[in-house]
């Protein structure tokens, strides 16, 4: 079935459901099969790897022109996608997608194995490696393994030795956000973590 939209969104395009007669330009390498001619010159770049369209910017290059012009916005500083609700913006449309999760608390991604759930399809990759055990990011100076890019990025600075991450108190400085945080409360006394059992001990004495 062919769909047209109205105004000058107007485009054409063919359903997943669609049979393959419908679907009658195909791809010699892999057999996919498309409803116009287009969009099978388009797929075939994913096959030799021809890309275009180029930034006149910095060069980088493009298999499709709405790319480019995504990656524009990347120099412009253009984001006409904006959140009704806090007035954020963003560069992409599927950023905007993702961000209204924090404001209605959706997430469509669940774990098959225990059901956990997620607002972002890269957090479910991550978390179903706690279950599959895989590691697939690798420090090239050393040779550990780690499950996340984030865990990766954390450990090479023990590398290179940054420490980007600097008390205003004291000019202390560390690797990770999180040692900066639990050090703060060596200037702040903050203590967020209480023992039950010590308080029901304390209060008894109290009483006495």
């Amino acid at each position: 079935m062919v769909v047209l939209f109205p105004q000058r969104y107007r485009i054409l395009y063919c359903t997943e459901k669609q049979s393959h007669s419908e679907r009658p330009y195909s791809c010699e390498r892999c057999g996919k099969s498309f409803c116009f001619p287009h969009h099978l010159t388009v797929h075939m770049r994913t096959h030799t790897g021809e890309r275009p369209y180029s930034c006149k910017t910095c060069g980088k290059s493009f298999s499709i022109s709405t790319h480019l012009s995504v990656h524009m916005r990347t120099h412009t500083g253009e984001k006409p996608y904006s959140c009704e609700t806090c007035g954020k913006s963003f560069s992409k449309r599927n950023n905007l997608t993702v961000h209204m999760r924090t404001h209605t608390g959706e997430r469509p991604y669940s774990c098959k194995t225990c059901g956990k759930r997620f607002s972002h399809k890269n957090s479910l990759t991550s978390h179903m490696r706690i279950h599959t055990g895989e590691k697939a990011y690798c420090c090239e100076r050393c040779g550990k393994k780690f499950s996340s890019r984030s865990s990766l990025r954390v450990h090479r600075k023990y590398h290179t030795g940054e420490k980007p991450y600097s008390c205003d108190r004291c000019g202390k400085r560390f690797s990770e956000r999180g040692n900066l945080t639990e050090h703060m409360r060596t200037h702040t006394g903050e203590r967020p973590y209480s023992c039950k059992t010590f308080t029901v001990i304390q209060t008894q004495e109290e009483s006495l």
